[in-house]
């Protein structure tokens, strides 16, 4: 399916990477409804390094952290949509609520998350920096999120 991997696959993949000395770029997230504002910050992300790891949240995860209602496109299909995306270089899911394990193992050289983070409070910043790593954020696109949707879609839709 694309450039979805296992996290064993992808961390042999990382070090063909590393061999080549190409700068690993790595984000996290659910990525429910694929939207513009996904769009653009995943091209932003990219731009800061020659490959693209995005961590996908599994259903399981989602449902943990968001409730029962979500994830509404299942975790295959997130992951395939993703995949497809020119620049997404690999995507790889993971399980727990934190992306802390898979970017332990995968130890990119610039990790990235959206600017509602407040730098010191994104997980895995200590171990990237560790490594030599930097830890940055980029600012979303206003009003264009997951929850938009699903509200205008409610409230359009929801009430007959």
């Amino acid at each position: 399916m694309g450039n979805v991997y296992t996290q064993s696959t992808l961390a042999e993949t990382r070090t063909q990477w590393k061999k080549q000395h190409l700068t690993i770029v790595f984000t996290n997230g659910v990525f429910d409804i694929l939207h513009r504002g996904h769009i653009e910050y995943l091209t932003k992300a990219k731009s800061l390094g020659d490959r693209l790891i995005v961590g996908m949240n599994s259903d399981a995860s989602v449902k943990r952290i968001k409730g029962d209602l979500r994830p509404i496109v299942k975790e295959e299909d997130r992951a395939f949509v993703l995949s497809q995306l020119a620049c997404v270089d690999a995507v790889c899911l993971f399980d727990e609520d934190t992306p802390y394990n898979i970017i332990s193992l995968l130890l990119p050289d610039i990790l990235v998350k959206g600017a509602d983070y407040s730098l010191n409070d994104i997980v895995g910043k200590d171990i990237v920096e560790r490594a030599g790593g930097k830890v940055q954020t980029i600012e979303f696109v206003p009003d264009k999120s997951t929850s938009n949707i699903v509200e205008t879609i409610v409230s359009r839709f929801g009430k007959k």
